[in-house]
């Protein structure tokens, strides 16, 4: 499948806002928003910070749903299918979709503190190193399920990466709905996340009004 191989810092810079797309780069005076280039990316990226024009309904609802795409790393085609599931289900939309994004395992692994950006967790997941139920996951897409079982590989603890990770786990740091064992470098997913269990920065109504235009 396609994947956006590009700069990521331009693609905050195009939201106008922080996504947090490269993990410690992003809260380093290495970001270009700490550096006083905040402004969109292109020739006249500069020029367009000055020229306030009202943004359209459309223009805000497209921004949004471009903003959590880029947030969990998805292709359009992707995330249309995500917002079909969310469609299908019981209760509101915009938190279905929510939800279905925040299980993914890759965001998972994330979230479990095993990768400092979701797209260092997709390629962890890539390359076969981590479990779900004991079973070696390959795909960042699946979405787990309550009481599902996340581990690292037996394998893949005694490499360096590994082992500097464990240091820096912190059980503490894990949303209520997830747990961590940070010894046995392993986790497990308690339930579903509700909606104030998110953090992600996102106005998922504009997203749900945006493809039932």
């Amino acid at each position: 499948m396609a994947r956006y191989t590009g700069p990521v810092c331009k693609l905050c810079r195009r939201e106008g806002e922080k996504l947090f797309l490269k993990g410690e780069r992003c809260t380093s005076p290495k970001c270009p928003f700490e550096r006083g280039r905040a402004y969109p990316p292109g020739d006249r990226g500069r020029l367009a910070q000055f020229r306030r024009r009202r943004q359209s309904v459309y223009a805000v609802q497209l921004r949004e749903k471009q903003k959590a795409r880029r947030i969990y790393g998805l292709l359009e085609r992707q995330f249309r299918r995500y917002f079909r599931n969310a469609e299908r289900g019981s209760g509101l939309t915009g938190e279905n979709l929510l939800t279905l994004l925040e299980t993914r395992l890759d965001n998972v692994v994330f979230r479990l503190g095993f990768a400092d950006s979701r797209a260092q967790a997709r390629q962890l997941v890539q390359h076969g190193h981590f479990l779900v139920n004991g079973r070696r996951a390959y795909a960042p897409s699946y979405n787990l399920r309550p009481d599902d079982a996340i581990a690292v590989r037996e394998g893949s603890r005694n490499s360096t990466y590994f082992k500097e990770r464990s240091k820096v786990l912190d059980e503490s740091a894990v949303q209520d709905w997830l747990s961590l064992d940070a010894k046995a470098m392993a986790g497990h997913l308690v339930r579903m996340p509700a909606r104030e269990d998110i953090d992600t920065v996102l106005n998922e109504q504009l997203i749900v009004e945006y493809y039932s235009r």
